[in-house]
């Protein structure tokens, strides 16, 4: 079968079942509509009312739960670094880029949406997802991003993994003692 480093991206359909897709959801729009200090701006968006939530203890359980999934969807025994989540807003955009070292395996999971299709782009090629649908790639290898987006809302879930196996393995748990946090507590 290989690993991803083999394939480097891949679209896994039904990574999350409908009622786990449609939790997460309203549970994104109750948490950005009651936003007043998490908004994602430094990752050059367009606009600064997106929502962003890093170690939402929330979406760092639902990495903890699929982990078992994207070892097989990889073919590697993983750590988990982190699982952040972002609500994407009108005219917001992701420039192309590479990860950093926590983000060796990076899977981008759709949550839902308004219903406009925004595809993210894996070294250049267009990858559509549909609520409950993921893609996994080797993020600091696999140049993503998206362009701009003309919908109203799409949620996003991003969950970070290293390599067990690897050169990035102290960057399990992203530097924290315990998921869920956003402080980073060893060295």
């Amino acid at each position: 079968m290989g690993t991803i480093r083999d394939f480097k991206y891949k679209k896994i359909e039904n990574f999350l079942t409908k009622k786990e897709s449609e939790l997460l959801t309203i549970y994104s729009i109750m948490k950005h509509r009651g936003n007043s200090d998490s908004f994602d701006t430094p990752f050059g968006l367009s606009n600064n009312l997106d929502t962003m939530y890093y170690g939402d203890a929330i979406m760092e359980a639902v990495m903890l739960s699929k982990q078992n999934i994207i070892e097989k969807e990889t073919g590697l025994e993983l750590l988990p670094t982190y699982a952040f989540w972002r609500m994407y807003t009108y005219l917001a955009d992701l420039k192309k880029h590479k990860d950093r070292s926590a983000c060796e395996i990076s899977v981008t999971v759709m949550l839902g949406s308004d219903g406009t299709e925004w595809p993210i782009f894996m070294n250049g090629d267009k990858v559509n997802l549909k609520p409950g649908e993921a893609v996994v790639y080797l993020g600091c290898e696999v140049k993503h991003g998206r362009e701009e987006f003309k919908g109203d809302w799409q949620s996003q879930l991003f969950m970070h993994y290293v390599d067990k196996n690897g050169k990035y393995t102290e960057w399990e748990g992203d530097k924290r003692s315990i998921y869920g946090t956003i402080k980073r507590t060893r060295n």
